[in-house]
């Protein structure tokens, strides 16, 4: 895996965190837990000393810290101290469970408030590349679209995941995936190196225009350069509304220039589908997908109600059968690392995948730690943390 960051991560970052974006000495006092205040009130009375923290995360991540490095570059410009990160494993790389992402080394008095700050910026951001980039991996030959702000607690946390999502897909673009070409807001888009976000109408707009035609025709008059994507399941006529649009708009439809949104929810199933329907779909094109064992979960993304691998099928099939073989499908609804991977399976004619399905489901496996592992110089941990200390001497030698 790749440990390289892309130019738009890092003009995103210095974007995101000028200087002017530091919170104060007051402000991260009353952020932080009130034990590392009192720590560092004690360490001030009896002599500061410069301290080494290992910081590491229970499962197997993809490190993504700098989010977190930059945000502690301005405290410490602003707070006027010093600070070395020593990185055990590059941005970017696959880290295995409980292992260091890197060393910090500074003063006591200094880092100690700013501990509980650091962790909250480094796990879930580590975890959701992780996912970001299984998604892209599990599908390597289709474009993913960052759709995470509406399912954030705040923009923190979606710039948060934003910046995860950029991480884990230029890992996975580093071995061959497409990955993520964009987002969909413009606050975030710089680290995907766009400058707008991307996306064309919500069922809303449908609602307003009373059918999905006049929803074309409408968002044509106004944005006459753009492609045009339709979501199509509004109404229950997926099938039928997706060749309604391309008869209206016959030459976007040859250019490739229209893009056919399936987003059924799991209520249903797609226009013309039911069970017996959407088995027959897979037998057609992929028949060696449901010949063995499956998970009632992978029965469901692969035949199942909402967006399943039948439905994508079986529109290829209506767009194909009417000569529209250029128009592109573009996914959404749920598709986090296992449904990307029964679509693998199932070979599903996907073009682009919408989705914010790689922010972490489970927050437990977030969580983040840091301990200090030596004082002075002088390794010390707490019992059952040795490791960290094995981990860091190996990586003194150069080993």
């Amino acid at each position: 895996m790749s440990g390289a960051r892309h130019l738009g991560i890092e003009r995103a970052l210095d974007q995101a965190f000028g200087p002017h974006k530091s919170l104060t000495e007051s402000e991260i006092a009353a952020r932080t837990d009130s034990y590392f205040n009192r720590t560092r009130d004690i360490v001030a009375h009896y002599g500061d000393c410069r301290v080494t923290y290992a910081f590491f995360i229970r499962r197997p991540v993809v490190a993504a810290y700098g989010l977190m490095q930059r945000w502690l570059e301005n405290v410490a410009q602003k707070q006027g101290f010093d600070f070395e990160i020593v990185p055990v494993f590059e941005e970017g790389a696959w880290v295995g469970a409980g292992e260091p992402l890197f060393y910090l080394t500074g003063s006591f008095t200094a880092l100690a408030p700013l501990e509980t700050l650091l962790l909250q910026k480094l796990g879930a951001a580590c975890v959701a590349a992780h996912n970001a980039y299984q998604m892209a991996l599990a599908l390597p030959h289709v474009a993913f679209l960052a759709m995470e702000a509406r399912h954030c607690a705040g923009f923190e946390m979606q710039e948060m995941m934003a910046y995860a999502a950029a991480v884990g897909s230029d890992a996975a673009k580093g071995e061959g995936a497409r990955g993520f070409i964009g987002n969909a807001n413009d606050a975030t888009a710089a680290f995907f190196g766009i400058e707008h976000g991307l996306g064309t109408m919500p069922h809303a707009l449908i609602g307003y225009a009373g059918s999905t035609v006049r929803a074309a025709e409408m968002y044509r008059e106004v944005f006459p350069d753009d492609a045009l994507t339709i979501l199509v399941d509004y109404f229950g006529q997926e099938i039928t509304d997706a060749l309604a649009v391309c008869h209206r708009f016959p030459d976007l439809a040859s250019q490739g220039r229209i893009n056919v949104r399936l987003d059924t929810h799991g209520g249903r199933f797609l226009e013309t589908l039911d069970p017996q329907s959407s088995y027959a779909v897979l037998e057609r094109h992929t028949p060696g997908t449901i010949r063995r064992y499956r998970s009632d979960r992978e029965l469901r993304d692969l035949v199942g109600t909402g967006v399943s691998a039948a439905a994508i099928w079986r529109m290829r099939e209506a767009l194909n059968e009417a000569g529209f073989e250029a128009v592109k499908i573009i996914v959404s609804s749920g598709f986090g690392i296992e449904k990307c991977m029964a679509m693998r399976d199932a070979h599903a004619p996907i073009d682009v995948v919408g989705s914010g399905s790689f922010i972490p489901s489970q927050w437990s496996e977030t969580y983040a730690t840091a301990d200090v592992v030596a004082y002075e110089g002088v390794p010390r941990v707490k019992v059952g943390r040795e490791f960290l200390l094995t981990q860091a001497e190996a990586r003194r030698k150069g080993q």
